[in-house]
Order: structure tokens, then C-alpha cells, then sequence
């Protein structure tokens, strides 16, 4: 995936703490798929950084964990 360097660690920070959230809401990658409509493939490649997120993939993710952005983002 081309990401610019400068964005890169804080990007996969990021997809860190979705994981953590996910796995503490006990959620599997098929059940957070069937949360955002997507396939388990696409979870899988998010979480491997395969998959680059735009803000409004962001956005699902957010609203299927029932979190708020400060959540992800360090404020």
C-alpha cells in the first residue's frame, strides 16, 4: 500500500486501537463484517493495513463499535 511515511505510524496506530476495541467487544472479524456489511476478507485486510480506510470507511467502523473518535484519536 503507498502511504507517505509521515502518516504511516499514526495510521497504524489507528487500526491498532480499532482492533483492541473490537476484540474487547468480544467481536470476531465476521461479526464486525456482518456489522459493517462488508465481507470477513475486508476486516481482515483493514487490520493488516492491506486496506487503507478513507473517513467515511472510518466512520462505519466507529458507528458498528459504538465508539467515539476520541476513542481512536489521541486528543
Amino acid at each position: 500500500m503507498c502511504m507517505n511515511p509521515i502518516y504511516e505510524a499514526d495510521y497504524r496506530n489507528m487500526i491498532r486501537r480499532l482492533i483492541e476495541v473490537r476484540k474487547k467487544s468480544g467481536l470476531r472479524q465476521i461479526d464486525a463484517a456482518k456489522l459493517i456489511g462488508k465481507e470477513q476478507s475486508y476486516i481482515s485486510k483493514v487490520e493488516n493495513c492491506q486496506k487503507i480506510l478513507n473517513i467515511l470507511e472510518l466512520k462505519q467502523f466507529l458507528d458498528a463499535y459504538n465508539i467515539k473518535s476520541n476513542v481512536i484519536y489521541d486528543d
